[in-house]
């Protein structure tokens, strides 16, 4: 297993709090860009309020306003990176879930970002099934595997960035050791093997163990 597959594997476990059954279904809730109700959550969950409260106490990043939630990796709270999809400006905690929600979501998106240390735009046009367009051609997205997961926004998220280049991120890479950076296209494909684990994850919580099965 590399480093990266590890990367994937600890992100998408319950090291970092989240249940796939709960965010996925939050997430979507989200990207239609208003507040989410947790009655409203736990309706389409079909779960008690009292369980979801629960659950969502185990992820201390989640962002609220007025009791509402406003934010789970998806938010409606300006971020440095723009994302856009099916008409509703929304923002992400990091570079990297700009690339792993489409597939999530099943839809394309829009993503404007900008580079920490040179304030540059990066602009890109990502779908479920790739991305579409990236300028500049040669802009990284920076990576690093914390060795505390607990606050993934703060461990993970907030290091996670995009650059124009291998060469723009030269410095967050010199204050950053066991950082790395890789190409749009490469940090889309470990994305999408992050999505596609998250679904498998959401799935497996609906299916009937074999206890459970008559045959």
């Amino acid at each position: 297993m590399t480093e990266n597959d590890t990367l994937a594997t600890r992100l998408t476990s319950s090291e970092t709090g989240q249940e796939a059954s709960l965010w996925l279904p939050l997430m979507k809730l989200l990207a239609q860009g208003d507040p989410v109700e947790i009655s409203t959550l736990a309706t389409v969950t079909g779960r008690s309020e009292a369980d979801v409260r629960q659950a969502l106490a185990a992820v201390p990043d989640i962002e609220y306003e007025y009791g509402r939630i406003i934010g789970q990796g998806l938010t409606l709270r300006p971020t440095p990176h723009r994302f856009e999809v099916n008409g509703e400006q929304l923002y992400t905690w990091c570079a990297l879930d700009t690339l792993i929600f489409p597939t999530l979501l099943d839809a394309s998106a829009r993503v404007e970002s900008v580079s920490p240390t040179t304030g540059e735009p990066i602009t890109i046009t990502v779908g479920p099934r790739g991305v579409q367009s990236v300028s500049p051609e040669t802009a990284v997205v920076s990576l690093v595997n914390p060795s505390d997961m607990t606050s993934v926004r703060s461990a993970f998220c907030n290091q996670v960035h995009y650059f124009t280049s291998a060469g723009d991120a030269q410095t967050w890479l010199e204050t950053h050791p066991g950082g790395e950076v890789m190409p749009v296209t490469e940090a889309y494909a470990l994305g999408t093997q992050m999505a596609r684990t998250m679904i498998e994850n959401a799935q497996e919580v609906g299916r009937p163990s074999r206890a459970d099965s008559c045959c």
